[in-house]
């Protein structure tokens, strides 16, 4: 029996994966408990397995008190036990003895103490591996959540860490990154993902010698699942190309991680320090004639040539959405054109200039300096065609100029016209009264 017991727990070690020392220790725990719990002893329990010769000993072990520690509290004795002067007497117990519900109590014991080791194994096992990635294969799926199992561990793929419109077909192998590992009531709680960007970095790890050496670095990654993403490299060697390195040769690399990625577009832009060129990059493959940066803000003003305007854009905004995620920064685009019309500039660059303000004088101010009552110089005004209806109208400073010149014809004032005038009248006047 003995001997079906340890070949029972080896057995078990290599069904769970638990190392034969904690299966034993977790055994002699509950067999003690379990003796305890159906004889009603108060005594310390010792279970002893021996895995070489294939026996199992229970030793029930008491204490020898003094005749005085009849008076003791709970505590005294406890204290008394723990100073080291108490000598304790042990005695084998009759494994016979340990009948068929006795047995019972401690299977189910020993059942729930594995399950509880299984559980911490996996959860320390997996809890140092979050920000991995590995491979596992499709097993099932529910209405939302997709379970994927990594050998004997089942992890769960929610509906919000999958891709649009990727199929999750029985015994697909998928690459996934570990994105969380949860202690629930029940087995930890394994989360992965198909969504992050960070999947992106590890799968030119896995594909690219020199961004696994670190020769080549992903500074940033920008990503649409299912649709595109946006990687940007600096290499520290200046003979590697980082863009070259991670397209490979006719684009081989580049492709592995597409097909993995289901389809997946993946622009591969150069990382720069100078803001300008890397938002350059960062829009290919659309081109950039200049971009204008307001630091303070983080935001870029970028004008495309006209034909290159919706490909800078993309579908639906996808390109400089992107763009705008890799780098960090607010981007506006606009056309080159529509940059011309609004900077007025006739040369490109040019920062818009704006126009003077017109001056423009009141009648009221206009009829003080001349010597002229307001009526009479709207009437003027309206003769020569400039609308004007009340004292409190404008004029241009080239109209006052001209009904200025109108009235004095060009020195002196209205009143010393009108003088004049009529000094004529009278001299005429006279000439003929004497003719």
């Amino acid at each position: 029996m003995n001997g079906e017991f340890i070949d029972a727990l080896q057995q078990l070690q290599k069904e769970k994966d638990i190392p034969l020392e904690a299966l034993v220790n977790t055994v002699e725990a509950a067999m003690a408990s379990a003796y305890r719990k159906h004889f009603g002893v108060e005594e310390e329990i010792r279970v002893e397995i021996d895995t070489v010769a294939k026996t199992v000993r229970m030793f029930a072990r008491r204490p020898v008190l003094p005749d005085t520690a009849k008076e003791l509290d709970a505590a005294e004795l406890e204290e008394l036990k723990a100073s080291g002067t108490v000598q304790f007497e042990e005695h084998e117990l009759d494994t016979e003895e340990f009948g068929r519900i006795a047995a019972q109590t401690a299977k189910q014991v020993v059942m729930q103490r594995i399950r509880e080791a299984e559980r911490e194994i996996v959860y320390h096992e997996f809890s140092h591996r979050v920000g991995e990635v590995v491979t596992g294969e499709v097993q099932r799926r529910d209405a939302r959540s997709v379970f994927i199992t990594l050998g004997k561990i089942e992890t769960l793929l929610p509906s919000y860490e999958q891709i649009p419109g990727e199929p999750y077909r029985f015994g697909d192998r998928l690459k996934l990154y570990i994105l969380d590992v949860r202690k629930t009531t029940k087995n930890p709680q394994i989360i992965v993902s198909r969504t992050h960007p960070a999947l992106v970095t590890k799968l030119f790890e896995l594909e690219v010698p020199e961004v696994y050496d670190g020769i080549v670095e992903i500074k940033a990654v920008a990503r649409e699942p299912g649709a595109r993403s946006k990687v940007a490299v600096l290499s520290h060697d200046p003979q590697v190309d980082p863009v070259g390195a991670c397209v490979g040769h006719r684009g081989t690399r580049v492709q592995a991680i597409v097909d993995e990625l289901r389809g997946e577009k993946v622009d591969i832009v150069r990382y720069s320090d100078e803001m300008a060129e890397y938002l350059k990059s960062a829009l290919s493959p659309a081109r950039v004639n200049r971009v204008v940066l307001d630091e303070q803000n983080m935001s870029a003003l970028v004008v495309s040539p006209d034909d290159q305007l919706s490909l800078a854009i993309g579908r639906r905004g996808q390109n400089v959405r992107l763009a705008a995620q890799l780098t960090g920064w607010r981007v506006d685009i606009r056309s080159e054109s529509e940059w011309m019309e609004t900077t007025g500039a006739a040369t490109a660059g040019a920062a818009p200039t704006a126009a003077p303000k017109e001056e423009r004088i009141r009648i009221y101010e206009l009829a003080r300096k001349l010597g002229v009552e307001n009526k009479d110089l709207i009437e003027i005004l309206q003769e020569e065609g400039v609308e004007v209806t009340s004292h409190a109208s404008t004029v241009s400073q080239e109209e006052a100029d001209m009904v200025g010149a109108l009235l004095t014809g060009g020195e002196g004032t209205l009143e010393e016209l009108d003088a004049a005038e009529l000094e004529l009248d009278v001299e005429d006047l006279e000439g003929l009264e004497l003719e």
